[in-house]
């Protein structure tokens, strides 16, 4: 699926589409849309349409005696099983090209056949006979609702097929062929201007519920998500650790890490460089803890100056050696720290394991920050893990 930003959508509604079409990322989800609804209602349209069309027989039989058989036949030997064969296409294979190909071509045929059967007719009732077709127009545009520019093909089609098999026929003086010339016009212009302002109503429903859905998605991810440093929050917190201590299929994570990191003295820093220079340094560090893990979902802000880092399905020994990679990396920044052992922002971490099945979450992040508190009265840079349990027989 094509990825569309809010603001794309935004400069679309803006720049407007007169032209009836969108910009390609968006066209492409429009599209999608289109293809999908119309799949979805061809089945209903496709059994309505045969309904309608097939009880003209008896006005065939009423009106066009002498040519019954073939009428007749057309009707429910090449019709029939062309919209029957158009409608399982367009359910087997969705696509707007398909569609709007298929609906020009069962328009056409829904016109063309009977009056190519009438062309033979000497029936005095052709007049009234031909004006059947009329009501294949309005389906076309009402029920069958190709893109705008199929519909322009199939109105013209539609008109000049009708047009030329009622000249054929020979039944019409000047004057009442200009009359029936006349009324097909203005209906197919009628209905292209209808069909024009529907689409373009239809475009500009679906820009307005896909930035809604889009403005939606971000105040998730909003809510989700520490303002300061980009890294999910407490909220985020909740929602993940349910999710990784009971996954999908009910089955359970044989084991979760968790590394709770501090950055050493970041009071004195605040006092030292200020509170902007601080909110800085905080960034930096969120940004480079994400890219050490290389999972931002699992790097939250756990409070202050404190991280976390989850790692579901990582053992004691894999989430201290990540967590020493994330110690050197944090020394590597090479923030200046003047009031820092080292001179530079270093951070303290602390490790912990627990099988979830034995043990919560709040018991994993207490023995983390347990074991944080340990690497801070070791003299903070380095890494704690916390002690294994004793589980009592």
């Amino acid at each position: 699926m094509s990825i569309v930003t809010l603001e794309q959508v935004e400069a679309q509604i803006a720049h407007r589409f007169a032209l009836l079409r969108f910009k390609p990322e968006i066209e492409l989800l429009f599209r999608q849309d289109y293809v999908a609804e119309r799949s979805r209602l061809i089945g209903v349209w496709a059994a309505i349409g045969l309904l309608i069309y097939n009880l003209v027989y008896f006005g065939d039989q009423a009106m066009i005696p002498d040519v019954l058989t073939e009428v007749t036949a057309l009707r429910f030997l090449v019709f029939t099983p062309a919209v029957i064969i158009s409608a399982l296409a367009v359910r087997r294979w969705p696509s707007s090209r398909l569609y709007d190909a298929l609906s020009v071509l069962v328009a056409l045929l829904s016109v063309s056949l009977p009056m190519a059967a009438a062309v033979g007719s000497q029936s005095s009732y052709l007049l009234i006979y031909q004006n059947y077709n009329a009501a294949a127009f309005l389906f076309f545009v009402i029920a069958l609702r190709p893109l705008f520019r199929a519909m322009l093909i199939g109105l013209s089609l539609m008109c000049l097929s009708h047009l030329y098999a009622a000249h054929l026929t020979g039944a019409f003086d000047a004057v009442t062929f200009g009359g029936i010339v006349t009324f097909y016009l203005m209906l197919s212009v009628f209905l292209a201007a209808s069909a024009y302002f529907l689409e373009r109503t239809d475009r500009r429903n679906f820009l307005n519920q896909l930035r809604a859905g889009l403005l939606y998605r971000r105040l998730e991810v909003n809510a989700e998500r520490d303002e300061l440093t980009g890294l999910l929050n407490r909220r985020s917190l909740a929602r993940i650790g349910r999710e990784i201590w009971k996954v999908e299929g009910g089955a359970e994570q044989p084991v979760v890490s968790a590394i709770l990191l501090d950055i050493d003295h970041f009071k004195w820093f605040n006092d030292l460089y200020g509170h902007i220079d601080g909110d800085a340094c905080i960034r930096t560090v969120s940004q480079h803890i994400c890219a050490t893990v290389g999972r931002p979902n699992s790097v939250f802000r756990f409070g202050g100056e404190e991280i976390l880092v989850l790692l579901p399905g990582q053992g004691s020994l894999q989430a201290l050696a990540m967590a020493e990679k994330i110690r050197r990396a944090t020394e590597e920044l090479a923030i200046p720290h003047g009031k820092s052992d080292h001179g530079v922002v270093t951070a303290s971490l602390g490790v912990a394991s627990v099988t979830p099945a034995l043990m919560a979450i709040e018991k994993l992040l207490q023995r983390a920050d347990e074991a944080l508190y340990e690497a801070k009265h070791r003299g903070r840079n380095t890494v704690v893990m916390a002690e294994e349990p004793q589980i009592a027989a």
